[in-house]
């Protein structure tokens, strides 16, 4: 759907128009007429039918302020912190590198960990799609994290536990 000024003789009317397909040609229909442009321009219903509108977008909202450029990007930056502080305070991220200290990898495992888990807790899905959802938040650490990734982090995660661990294992058992 899009808005048009539909012309006439003499008059030019806003309409709301939607496109679609009819026999593989592209059609339009109006959807409905907003009035003649010079009377709501008059009356300022322009700008008010904008700033209504506006409310559905993010990014409508800010270009209308003044305050964004077009093309800037965005990210949402909630979850991260919110989480992020409470991951810190509990020590998780510091235990998981304490526990890699003997390994090599060429990136953030704790990093990668921490998107995963955040995006089970907000979004819930594979590893997948935490690789995609991940790019619209704003997560320190994790803005070079690629699928792979999250793939060898899991991976990581689930590897057999041994020797201390078991032998914990055992002594609680009594063995």
């Amino acid at each position: 759907m899009f808005l048009r000024v539909k012309k006439t003789s003499s008059r030019a009317y806003l309409q709301i128009v939607e496109s679609y397909r009819d026999q593989g040609r592209v059609r339009q229909r109006v959807i409905g007429t907003i009035g003649r442009m010079e009377e709501l321009a008059a009356r300022g219903q322009v700008d008010q039918l904008l700033r209504s509108l506006a409310k559905y977008s993010q990014r409508a909202i800010l270009l209308l302020a003044g305050a964004s450029d077009p093309d800037a990007e965005i990210k949402k930056v909630g979850p991260g912190m919110v989480f992020g502080r409470l991951w810190n305070r509990v020590g998780i991220g510091e235990h998981i590198r304490e526990m890699l200290n003997d390994r090599r990898y060429r990136f953030e495992v704790e990093r990668a960990i921490f998107v995963t888990v955040l995006h089970r807790l907000i979004n819930p899905g594979s590893d997948r799609q935490a690789d995609k959802w991940h790019q619209a938040y704003r997560i320190d650490g994790a803005g070079h994290l690629q699928l792979q990734h999250f793939y060898r982090a899991m991976a990581w995660l689930g590897d057999p536990l041994g020797g201390a661990y078991q032998q914990t294992e055992n002594s609680a058992r009594g063995a």
